[in-house]
């Protein structure tokens, strides 16, 4: 192995490192693991940005190949997300879809990333932190890789950041309920199924454990 080689992999596992002792108040502390924000083109919010600027993007580097994780449209698909995801930091299919292609290949750095799965979540929330879908994707991610603790941090976050959002409501019920703290899991459900949403995994364990009523009209 050369000496180059050993010291990349030598600074991804200090990054993973860094980011795994990291909470929602330390993430500036990342920024030189998980890179500059600058970039060639953007960075652009997702939230605000014109179609026709993301569009110069996503036709280039989140073809339906890319989305479906079937074949990378430039080269390796974690080149193609990095690009993406250099340019609009928060994107959220693309940071999905980064995560799901780590998930894939079981590999904590895809090919082609010039960065940590992580590191990509974390650039999202230190971008635009009052971005409540990226943070809720964050908690997301960090569920997935047993890092529960982070998790309910980061989903508390987006759902103070994004009261109205009812996935984000109903998600962070669920781990409430799943962890018998129905008083604070019930008000999350009334506001998630007022608002609509679908799923009745929550509504089910609140009314299991006696503990489901309807929302005050």
């Amino acid at each position: 192995m050369t000496s180059q080689r050993m010291q990349l992999i030598a600074g991804q596992c200090k990054a993973l490192l860094v980011l795994s002792m990291l909470g929602a108040s330390g993430l500036a502390a990342a920024a030189p693991y998980c890179g500059d924000l600058k970039n060639g083109y953007g960075p652009f919010d997702f939230r605000s940005t014109p179609q026709s600027k993301l569009g110069v993007v996503e036709d280039f580097h989140f073809t339906e190949d890319v989305q479906t994780l079937r074949r990378g449209a430039t080269g390796h698909i974690g080149g193609d997300l990095d690009y993406l995801l250099r340019a609009v930091p928060n994107h959220p299919r693309g940071l999905l879809t980064m995560m799901k292609l780590s998930q894939k290949l079981r590999s904590p750095q895809p090919p082609g990333a010039h960065f940590p799965t992580e590191c990509y979540f974390e650039r999202a929330v230190r971008f635009q932190p009052d971005d409540g879908a990226a943070w809720a994707l964050y908690a997301q991610y960090l569920y997935g890789e047993g890092k529960d603790k982070r998790a309910l941090e980061m989903l508390e976050r987006a759902a103070t950041l994004a009261p109205d959002d009812a996935a984000i409501s109903y998600n962070l019920g669920l781990v409430y309920a799943k962890a018998k703290r129905y008083d604070a899991a019930l008000p999350l459900a009334q506001k998630a199924y007022s608002a609509g949403f679908p799923l009745p995994g929550l509504k089910k364990i609140l009314s299991e454990a006696g503990k489901w009523t309807e929302a005050p009209q």
